[in-house]
């Protein structure tokens, strides 16, 4: 990783423990290659979700089980240093899961770490690949969850998913969602590609990029 790029990932990690301290954290990008390994491995994961594919993507397909799970234990050293920085407290476990490396945060009092609709966990997630990245020069596909709020998530989405596609079905009309992250995008695409008489595409750009549901064609 070059000078410029480390400067700005320690810069952004500085602004993450001002800004959890308050509470008040909404995600930020980036610059140079931090945009590529925060934002991509998410970006192509929801293009193959509206493809329909259900292969690996580049960044993690050829990684083995080893590999992936000595990017999870790298994210939970680095979130492990941030609690103790932010004097929080929480056990972490690290893990590989469907072909993907995963962090777990339970603790209580946990909410900061969250945020409004998980916009701050979406941010400690990018800062977790980073630190991934600064370590084996590649992207991750790590996920990040805290006190199981992307669990919570997916369930809330999926019934959300559910009840426009029967909306979709009756009225033969698109039903355009609200914006999503990525992670969103993806949990409600995983539903309606496993339902007959729907499909779904996201359109727009981030972070206005929102799920529409439609006829099959």
């Amino acid at each position: 990783m070059t000078d410029t790029t480390s400067s700005s990932v320690q810069s952004e990690e500085r602004e993450v423990s001002a800004d959890l301290h308050d509470g008040d954290l909404e995600p930020t990008g980036s610059a140079g290659e931090s945009d590529v390994t925060a934002d991509d491995a998410d970006d192509i994961e929801d293009d193959q979700s509206e493809a329909a594919e259900e292969g690996d993507d580049e960044s993690g397909g050829t990684a083995s089980e080893a590999d992936l799970f000595h990017q999870s234990e790298i994210a939970a050293d680095y979130i492990e240093g941030l609690l103790d920085i932010l004097d929080f407290d929480g056990d972490i476990d690290e893990l590989v899961h469907n072909g993907r490396p995963m962090v777990e945060v339970v603790g209580a009092r946990l909410n900061n770490l969250v945020g409004t609709r998980g916009a701050t966990l979406e941010a400690l997630q990018e800062l977790s690949r980073l630190a991934v990245y600064r370590r084996t020069g590649g992207p991750s596909r790590l996920l990040l969850d805290v006190g199981g709020f992307r669990a919570a998530r997916r369930k809330e989405l999926g019934a959300l998913a559910k009840n426009a596609a029967e909306r979709v079905k009756q009225h033969g009309e698109a039903v355009r969602l609200e914006p999503m992250s990525a992670f969103e995008r993806k949990c409600v695409h995983d539903v309606i590609n496993a339902m007959a008489g729907v499909e779904s595409e996201s359109e727009g750009v981030e972070p206005s990029r929102r799920i529409v549901i439609r006829p099959a064609r």
